[in-house]
């Protein structure tokens, strides 16, 4: 054929293959959220999302299902012998998301280099108890403690990282492009933006129903609100005001589903403050924070006020704690008491500076509690900052006073972390500097006793002296709420507020 006559028919095939295209993709399924993860790296991660939106990348040993409970999830099983050894059989043929097998000494590598300080891994204390690690096999991991640990199968709940990644290439590998063994795999992140997530296909327990998940970052209610309405949200997890949920049990487009939650809100002290390290102040700001009021007008009913970090359906929950009820009066008097009297004139007692993020419904709470402190003559300055920057603060101990909520409240060994005068930053979330050789005795104590009665009378003590000191005002604990697009199914809410019913989720 001449060449003329040939180069048409190029053109035309090439014309017709330009305009062949493949169907298109599903969109993505998108999950907003109000604040970037600030660490991808289990080992290291504290902040919710970074561990929400970690749990989902790394597989752990044991994970805990909707009704908190722990059950296999890297572990097939495992078996205790006497109180101090715990063995750990592996499921077979599990793959991290570049391929390599998960072994045993992927196991091993993830908790010794938590154990290590040059790591600087805030969770280190929690496994101080761990003498050593045995590897039998590839499927067989032993953890041999140094004494009896009530609370280690908690603890085993760490995502595993792959030691062939983690030591080649430091900890900006995992923090950069995070690759573990869960349902999903890394696909992106840009801190202003969005993280995006794939369904990972070789994931051991069947691969996700959703291909692409998007989880939007949107600090501002209103635009998060307006997004769901415009329906270019799927689904939205706590992150709304609740005064939002009446207009959007209207939208015939949107179901909502509700179940109970641990996660515990609290105002925090810095314990160092001069004026602060005063318990009498401290009663006062207690005393003077109406949380009935807040809780009803501002949460809407999907918040009860708390007595102290446990809910009242945790088997450890001591329902005789001092409770600092609403009194302006009485508080007015604890601030006398503690050298503070009311100055003549419009002056307050003493500034307080009381710092929190950028998230709506908290900047709310931050401003009624400024109110009701002003009310009994302590002059509050609020500084709301963006969510890196204001966790930054709170674990150097840079802040007077701030609100924050922990969420994932599930063995009373939490204590231990937050109040214990060992586990002030970096070695664990004492962030308020509290110290109390009483209360660090008794954690030890609550650590070793296995016994469940003899324990919950330790915790119980715990939480009698807690709420005596006051190095948090105990705020409330809250509902769960999820609002989805009605064609949403499978989704199903954790007690501490996890992700992982997203491995379940599809649409209709």
């Amino acid at each position: 054929m001449p060449l003329l006559h040939f180069l048409p028919l190029i053109f035309f095939l090439l014309f017709s293959i330009g305009c062949t295209s493949s169907p298109p993709a599903d969109p993505p399924f998108v999950v907003a959220i109000e604040a970037a993860p600030t660490q991808f790296d289990p080992r290291l991660a504290t902040d919710a999302y970074s561990e929400r939106i970690g749990q989902l990348l790394f597989s752990r040993l044991l994970r805990s299902d909707a009704a908190g409970r722990k059950v296999p999830d890297l572990a097939e099983r495992w078996e205790v012998e006497g109180e101090t050894i715990y063995t750990f059989h592996l499921r077979k043929n599990v793959r991290f998301h570049d391929g390599r097998p998960l072994t045993s000494e992927d196991v091993r590598y993830t908790f010794e280099s938590i154990l290590d300080p040059a790591l600087a891994s805030p969770h280190r204390k929690s496994f101080e108890m761990v003498s050593r690690i045995e590897t039998p096999d590839a499927a067989t991991v032993r953890f041999i403690l140094k004494k009896p640990h009530a609370p280690f199968l908690t603890e085993m709940t760490k995502g595993i990282v792959p030691k062939h990644l983690a030591e080649k290439g430091g900890l900006g590998t995992l923090a950069s492009h995070p690759i573990g063994s869960g349902p999903f795999r890394f696909v992106r992140y840009d801190p202003d933006e969005a993280v995006e997530l794939a369904a990972f296909s070789d994931y051991f327990d069947g691969a996700p129903a959703i291909p692409r998940l998007l989880f939007r970052i949107i600090p501002e209610d209103s635009v998060r609100l307006l997004e769901l309405e415009k329906g270019n949200i799927d689904l939205l997890q706590n992150a709304f005001p609740p005064d939002a949920l009446p207009r959007l049990q209207q939208n015939p487009r949107l179901k909502i589903i509700q179940a109970p939650s641990t996660t515990y809100s609290y105002l925090g002290f810095n314990l160092n403050d001069p004026i602060l390290q005063k318990k009498p102040v401290r009663e006062a700001i207690a005393l003077a924070i109406d949380r009935d009021a807040i809780t009803e007008h501002l949460f809407k009913g999907l918040a009860r006020p708390a007595a102290g970090l446990l809910s009242p359906s945790h088997w450890a929950y001591a329902d005789s704690v001092k409770v600092y009820r609403y009194d302006p009066e009485e508080a007015k008097e604890r601030l006398d008491e503690a050298g503070f009297p009311d100055p003549p004139g419009p002056a307050p007692r003493f500034h307080l500076v009381h710092k929190t993020s950028q998230n709506d419904l908290a900047r709310r709470v931050v401003e009624v509690i400024q109110r009701q402190l002003s009310e009994i003559g302590i002059a509050v300055t609020i500084r709301n900052y963006e969510w890196g920057t204001f966790y930054g603060d709170i674990k150097s101990g840079n802040f007077q006073i701030f609100t924050l909520s922990w969420v994932g409240v599930d063995d009373p060994d939490i204590y231990h972390n937050l109040f214990h005068s060992e586990s002030v930053p970096p070695n664990g979330a004492n962030r308020v500097q509290y110290r109390n050789p009483r209360i660090d005795r008794l954690l030890e104590a609550g650590r070793i006793t296995l016994d469940p009665e003899k324990r919950k009378a330790v915790y119980n003590e715990i939480q009698q002296i807690i709420a005596e000191e006051l190095p948090y005002v105990s705020l409330w604990h809250t509902m769960n709420v999820a609002v989805m697009k009605k064609e949403v199914e499978g989704f199903y809410l954790y007690p501490d507020g996890d992700f992982y019913g997203l491995k379940e989720a599809r649409r209709r």
